[in-house]
């Protein structure tokens, strides 16, 4: 069960990437959401994924709306994580350093 959560993160991480970022798609992708946001298309392409989820080896769960619902949003929220911690340098480090003023 493990390794089809973690097929169906990648799976619907890679699509929403390249939907929402991929240089090829410029001409045709519309500037609305979903389009332009990762945590949006992720929601919608994991409500895809699952839709589909019968017809694939890599992952199967159980068909009912309650899942549907909770793998859009894990798709959606892993979606946008990745996609804030990985770009096309690779991952993404970056460095803040505030203080408190008031200290």
């Amino acid at each position: 069960m493990l390794i089809e959560l973690i097929y169906f993160i990648l799976i619907s991480f890679g699509i929403t990437k390249v939907l929402v970022w991929g240089s090829i798609l410029n001409k045709i992708r519309p500037d609305i959401p979903p389009f332009n946001c990762a945590m949006c298309m992720g929601w919608w392409i994991g409500l895809g994924l699952f839709i589909i989820s019968p017809y694939t080896l890599l992952f199967s769960f159980q068909y009912n709306i309650i899942n549907a619902i909770m793998m859009a949003f894990l798709s959606s929220g892993t979606s946008y994580i990745l996609d804030n911690i990985i770009d096309d340098k690779g991952i993404r480090i970056e460095y803040s350093n505030t203080t408190n003023k008031d200290d």
